[in-house]
């Protein structure tokens, strides 16, 4: 009876984040094009300050993006660890015994960040952000040996810095307006908004790994590989690019040296990370480095957006759903290599392309995608920045275009060179394991690669609607 209830965690996890996508899609169907708002809970204790409700939820274009990242990518997350983490996975064999474990925390990771998404206000923002960091320490520690453990412990104190100041840039805004609002923030004076946006930042900044709170997030591929690619593509860090998104689209006006420092730390962060690829000989951890520079392109769209460019802000909205299917892509390569050879050290691969066809289409595929190689999704999102940042007056806009072209074109050479180095040539005695990875694996990757072209064509059409 307890065997089955632990195995029968599987086909219930897939069979309820099924569910989640459904009511994801049905819901941005439903709202497409408009903001809707449904707010049905107070906190009664606040009576006499703030009497109208003040949780509930929010759906605009913005929130629907975000939905569409979030839950179809946590829905192949699940597809896929059915068939990762079992006893036959090479690198890090998994029990039965601790499928009901895995399966509870990747759902309220889900559900956490699907409460960040359609957060209505800073305060229940805040609740579903602080939930996304326990969940994320409890899978990296997963495996339970010191390293993870460590791991895990370094992530959730270094996020913690960040939400010490999120909750300081809160409890400044109700003290002064008695609101909890993302537009109350307009209402504030110039020096205090100023103050509490710094503080905003610190926390997205501190949650989205940018520098200096970069270094929690390559140890954290001590993670289960599905785990590293949602934390990667879809979440705990990408909530923190959407809180300045969400701040910035709030209808008040960006003071523009917050916009400037905003970018230059953004322009800081992609070099920085960019300098960490050329020593990597982890697989996962090379993908965490260019995560870390990705979400620098999205708080450098967002930057553009708050200096006037609504189409830089677009561009950096949509770069949230192009990366994450083009870097969910990555991973989960990451994790089928693993998986059938035993390692993901790069000097230890080789020629993995003739037993692993479709694997090695798929880490190219994402490649190409996520260095920005038209038409796949990165592109676009790339362009739209970089078309905002020229639309700027002065010389930030041309300054921009010389620091992501050379960049660009650094990390294109570098991935491509990682590629080939893995997947062609004569194999190594390591990686001459006669073993195809499983269906739901294999599944999982073809639908990234649908996804590495799909999701400009589902992200354009809802931030045309941004900024208007």
């Amino acid at each position: 009876m307890c065997v089955a209830l632990k195995r029968g965690a599987r086909p219930a996890a897939a069979v309820i984040a099924a569910i989640v996508t459904g009511l994801a899609v049905w819901l941005t169907w439903s709202t497409y094009g408009a903001s809707y708002t449904k707010m049905g809970g107070a906190l009664p204790w606040l009576h006499g300050i703030v009497d109208r409700p003040v949780l509930g939820i929010f759906i605009d274009p913005l929130a629907s993006l975000m939905l569409l990242v979030v839950v179809p990518i946590g829905l192949l997350t699940v597809l896929y660890s059915t068939s990762y983490l079992t006893e036959k996975n090479r690198e890090h064999p998994v029990g039965s015994e601790h499928y009901g474990r895995y399966y509870f925390w990747l759902l309220l990771f889900i559900s956490s960040m699907v409460g960040v998404a359609i957060a209505p206000n800073f305060l229940q923002f805040f609740v579903f952000w602080e939930l996304t960091t326990l969940c994320s320490w409890a899978l990296i520690s997963f495996h339970q040996n010191e390293r993870s453990l460590r791991a895990g412990f370094k992530a959730i104190l270094m996020t913690h810095v960040g939400s010490a100041f999120f909750l300081l840039a809160i409890l400044i805004l109700f003290v002064r307006t008695n609101s909890f609002d993302f537009s109350a923030l307009g209402t504030l004076p110039d020096g205090l908004r100023s103050w509490v946006l710094l503080f905003l930042m610190l926390a997205a900044w501190a949650k989205a790994a940018q520098v200096p709170l970069q270094t929690w997030l390559p140890d954290a591929m001590e993670a289960p590989t599905p785990i590293s690619a949602y934390l990667h593509a879809a979440a705990m860090v990408k909530a923190g690019v959407y809180l300045m998104a969400r701040t910035v689209s709030s209808g008040w006006a960006i003071p523009p040296g917050m916009s400037l420092l905003m970018a230059g730390m953004a322009l800081l962060t992609i070099f920085v990370a960019l300098s960490f690829y050329f020593v990597q000989d982890d697989l996962k951890r090379l993908l965490a480095y260019s995560t870390i520079a990705h979400l620098g392109y999205v708080l450098l769209g967002v930057a553009v957006g708050g200096l006037g460019s609504t189409l830089g802000f677009q561009g950096g909205v949509l770069h949230i759903i192009c990366h994450g299917y083009s870097k969910a892509t990555l991973f989960f390569c990451a994790g089928t290599i693993a998986y059938v050879t035993g390692t993901r050290t790069i000097s230890e691969l080789r020629g993995l392309g003739r037993s692993m066809p479709l694997t090695a289409t798929a880490f190219f595929i994402g490649l190409l995608s996520v260095t920005g190689v038209p038409p796949l999704a990165c592109f676009w999102s790339k362009f739209m920045i970089l078309s905002g940042a020229m639309r700027l007056s002065g010389p930030i806009g041309p300054l921009i275009l010389v620091f992501i072209l050379c960049e660009t074109l650094i990390s294109f050479g570098w991935m491509l060179y990682i590629g080939q180095k893995i997947f062609l040539g004569a194999p190594l005695a390591v990686v001459q394991v006669p073993s195809d990875p499983p269906r739901a694996m294999n599944a999982t990757l073809i639908l990234l690669m649908i996804g590495c072209v799909a999701a400009p064509l589902v992200g354009m059409p809802l931030v045309q609607l941004m900024g208007k």
